[in-house]
């Protein structure tokens, strides 16, 4: 038997961990901490412990890391640990319905579907009650299937669900709830599962079959839960009933890490896990293997403002260490300009592309950054966001554009007109056949209201007089409404539309403005860098969500100001703040030597703070501003910009506005002041 020792390969807050097997642990693993670490090794001890590698049950959230999981723990040990049971809970789930799906009376070879199967299942029993007939603007289908989706995994009603994400649907809370009704029907009626029935069927048959509960109980005696912060009601239910009569359950996770609340995650499961099983005892891993201490003196700080939250202080045994840089930059372009030339200074250093990431709260954030990068001929690879010049809104209001330049682009015509409701495939061609016929055209047009509209707009631009900026303007007040027409999630994509406006008004020309966006799309960026330079990797464009778990030499956060992070659309609640400084927490500690703090002075998307147009001050994120962390914890730093500037770009701002705009000025400082 191979010997392994634990009191060499672990601190003592891990070997405590791992030594722990019988009772109810809760091990608190803070960011960079050697949180796998410890499950491996716990998996490890136990199998050398004589227990059953059959008796161990270990929940994570991907396959992936199940399977590296116990491949590292028989590399340790033996391959025994390869027996150990492994999953994630949908996996499980599935294993344990197949066995008792009688009791549930489901047919034990039920069929599950995946995403686009259930979202075709739900749009077949929307048109079959007839909503897809409704006058006013109905949800599609992939909207419907989310709103169901959450209401299970969150636990929460549909009319709760709709009020606060989906509000411009609460009309149609009825007719959602009849689509649930009916979808489950359907289901049953064709032995269908869907990924949420997985866990809703298991814990019933927990709940109701009290033998079966006790039988899996017994046989799965040691039960270890990874990411527990990210368990949604359903999942920590189930996990609590498979260890009620043993209590040997251990999980591992971090509250100050809890960031997917969107998906259904319930920062509850974790800080109510000693309430439910009493006598928890609680271990936390403090020492961090990632960071230098004055990254994680700020990142402390931070999580210290926290309302609620489990101690912890981490610290690392790293000597040195640079202080994490806020920089307080012109605008928006200005920050993207920053972050691109430090890159490259980096780059002359020594630290790989790869090294490199850029973080921000929403995909739109980096839009500027990305034409920014792609001119410097900077290749990266961004995560977590569609890329933001191939988003399907931008190529439609870009086609506009590209019309207006040649007119004789099908493919833009094509775009643009089947985004016109009663235009189809053949009816466009039909136009499109007739552009240069205008006695035909003019017929077509005479049948819809909608492309007339277009056609009197495109006679009245002129590229030769009109700027990329005015053009643009217009075409956008045009396809607005088309916009909520086409996309449930039109509010979220209205801020690429408002960065798209800002970066042509980089430009003079409209021909210039498309070159630029065409000359190095993204796609050839991430096809073509191996050709390009083999030693070379690809920069991180991430957002924070899609970040946790991983780590660089040097992060960039850029728009670390209010309305940013944390999003406007938390200001009125203080939960959502709370899981906002997580995100900030997260974000930073992904940072093992650099870490840059940045945000526009001057902010030209005001969509962040009100829907309507002109340029604001920015106010630094709160959890910089509380408790003096910005001065204690960060060296301030500023780009070149004068206050004379600033001064004369306010004194612009508000000379261009009316009354009612000076008074949105006046109270917008009021407001910042009062914070």
């Amino acid at each position: 038997m191979k010997e392994i020792n634990y009191h060499r390969e672990l601190n003592p807050a891990q070997l405590k961990a791992v030594e722990s097997i019988h009772g109810p642990h809760l091990v608190i693993a803070g960011a960079g901490s050697g949180k796998t670490r410890v499950l491996v090794h716990r998996v490890a001890y136990l199998v050398q412990q004589g227990i059953a590698p059959e008796q161990i049950l270990l929940l994570t959230f991907t396959r992936r890391s199940a399977e590296e999981m116990l491949r590292r723990a028989s590399i340790l040990l033996d391959e025994r640990c390869r027996n150990v049971s492994g999953g994630t809970f949908h996996s499980f789930a599935n294993m344990i319905l197949r066995k008792y799906a009688k009791l549930l009376e489901i047919s034990n070879n039920f069929t599950i579907l995946d995403q686009a199967d259930a979202e075709d299942a739900v749009n077949l029993v929307r048109t079959q009650l007839g909503f897809h007939k409704s006058e006013k603007r109905f949800p599609r289908k992939h909207a419907i299937l989310e709103v169901i989706s959450k209401s299970v995994n969150k636990s929460e009603k549909i009319s709760g669900v709709l009020f606060d994400e989906y509000p411009q649907f609460i009309e149609f809370t009825e007719e959602i709830k009849k689509i649930r009704d009916e979808y489950n029907k359907y289901k049953r009626q064709k032995s269908l599962l869907d990924y949420d029935d997985l866990l809703v069927f298991l814990k019933n048959l927990l709940v109701k079959h009290e033998t079966v509960r006790a039988s899996l109980s017994a046989k799965y005696k040691y039960i270890m839960v990874d990411e527990y912060q990210d368990t949604n009601k359903l999942q920590a239910h189930i996990a609590c009933l498979l260890a009620a009569d043993h209590t040997n359950i251990m999980v591992v996770g971090d509250d100050a890490q809890s960031i997917y609340s969107f998906r259904g995650a319930n920062f509850k499961n974790i800080m109510d896990f000693p309430e439910i099983f009493k006598g928890t005892k609680i271990i936390t891993l403090e020492e961090n293997y990632r960071s230098t201490q004055p990254i994680l003196d700020l990142t402390n700080a931070v999580i210290a403002q926290a309302r609620e939250k489990f101690q912890k202080n981490l610290y690392t045994k790293k000597q040195g260490g640079k202080i994490p840089v806020f920089i307080d930059c012109a605008d928006e372009n200005s920050q993207s300009t920053f972050v691109a030339e430090k890159i490259l200074e980096l780059k002359e250093e020594g630290v790989a592309l790869k090294d490199i990431a850029v973080l921000f709260r929403s995909g739109w954030h980096s839009n500027d950054l990305e034409i920014e990068l792609a001119s410097r001929n900077i290749l990266f690879a961004k995560y977590g966001g569609q890329k933001f010049v191939e988003a399907a809104h931008v190529k439609d209001l870009v086609s506009y554009l590209r019309i207006a330049y040649n007119v004789h682009d099908q493919v833009s015509w094509l775009r643009a007109l089947e985004l016109i409701p009663r235009i189809g495939p053949k009816t466009a061609t039909k136009i499109i056949d007739s552009i240069l016929d205008p006695s035909r055209l003019e017929e077509l047009w005479q049948k819809n209201d909608e492309l007339k509209k277009l056609f009197e707009l495109l006679k009245k631009v002129d590229l030769k007089r009109d700027s990329p900026a005015e053009v643009i303007a217009r075409f956008l007040n045009y396809y607005q409404p088309l916009l909520k027409i086409k996309y449930d999630d039109f509010n979220k994509r209205l801020n690429d539309l408002d960065s798209l406006l800002r970066i042509a008004q980089r430009y003079k020309t409209c021909e210039q403005f498309l070159v630029d966006l065409a000359l190095e799309p993204p796609e050839r960026m991430l096809v073509e860098p191996a050709r390009q330079n083999k030693d070379d990797a690809l920069l991180t464009l991430s957002t924070i969500h899609s970040a946790k778990g991983l780590e660089w030499h040097t992060v960039f956060l850029i728009y670390v100001a209010e309305g940013h992070l944390p999003s406007y659309l938390s200001l009125n609640s203080a939960e959502q703040i709370e899981e906002e400084r997580r995100l900030f927490y997260v974000a930073a500690t992904r940072a093992k030597v650099n870490l840059f703090l940045l945000k526009p002075h001057i902010d030209r998307s005001p969509r962040s703070f009100v829907d309507g147009g002109g340029s604001v001050f920015t106010q630094t994120s709160r959890f910089l501003e509380q408790g003096g962390l910005l001065e204690e914890f960060v060296d301030v730093q500023s780009t070149n910009f004068s206050d004379e500037l600033l001064e004369l770009e306010l004194e612009d701002i508000i000379g261009e506005k009316s009354n009612k705009h000076k008074e949105f000025f006046e109270s917008m400082e009021e407001y910042f002041r009062n914070e």
